[in-house]
């Protein structure tokens, strides 16, 4: 297992991060970018799971969930 860190620059670089990610990978992103518009959109299809940084107690619920689940189901 191991963590990939982007931290992007723009709208556009999601498109490059997309074909480095590896497969079996769990994408977890700020609850911001899911009020982008289609950006949004199209991480809430493709599986992102979004973290609301502004409530901590619910972030650390949020991975501490993905961290079982990737355990269960041996993805990165």
């Amino acid at each position: 297992p191991f963590v990939i860190v982007c931290n992007h620059q723009a709208s556009l670089d999601l498109m490059g991060m997309v074909e480095v990610i590896p497969e079996r990978c769990v994408p977890i992103a700020k609850r911001e970018l899911l009020y982008l518009g289609t950006v949004g959109w199209a991480c809430w299809l493709s599986g992102v799971i979004f973290i609301d940084r502004h409530r901590r107690d619910a972030a650390v619920e949020v991975i501490s969930r993905t961290a079982g689940t990737m355990r269960r189901e041996n993805v990165r």
